[in-house]
């Protein structure tokens, strides 16, 4: 497997994100899904990563400048076939390493409230993020629930 600078031109990814999105809106309720489209994953505030196994896209995830010192950790997704074989961690280890090399200072996140989300709040907890407010024009809502980590 390898991790790399994903510039989203690719049909694999295209398609990959296509169901990360779709999942999203299907689980969390209107308004409070906070997935970025195709789209908002190519603004020049976000790099893109996608973990490959061969030719097969298997994971994925972004990092969003919010200001010089702190970004947003956006767009993490395992291939369903994959999930729980060590690929979000160690693609986690690859982001968190590389936003510090950035020069960002912390890494925040926003994810779901929901029993769906648990696995992904977990592995957010042993990376060492811990909870908190909403960030960067998030409002509270019963669905979402704000991590953040100094890196």
């Amino acid at each position: 497997m390898r991790i790399v600078v994903d510039d989203l031109s690719g049909p694999e990814i295209a398609a990959f994100l296509e169901e990360h999105v779709r999942q999203m809106r299907a689980i969390s309720p209107p308004g409070s899904s906070h997935a970025l489209d195709l789209d908002g994953l190519r603004g020049p505030e976000v790099t893109f990563w996608s973990v490959l196994d061969g030719a097969e896209v298997v994971g994925c995830g972004a990092v969003k400048e919010l200001d010089a010192a702190h970004a947003e950790l956006k767009s993490m997704r395992t291939a369903v076939d994959r999930k729980r074989s060590g690929i979000a961690s160690r693609l986690l280890e690859h982001i968190l390493l590389e936003a510090k090399g950035m020069g960002f200072e912390r890494m925040s996140l926003e994810t779901g409230s929901e029993e769906f989300f648990l696995p992904a709040r977990r592995l957010y907890e042993r990376f060492g993020f811990g909870y908190c407010d909403p960030f960067a024009g998030y409002r509270p809502d019963p669905n979402s629930v704000f991590m953040t980590k100094a890196l």
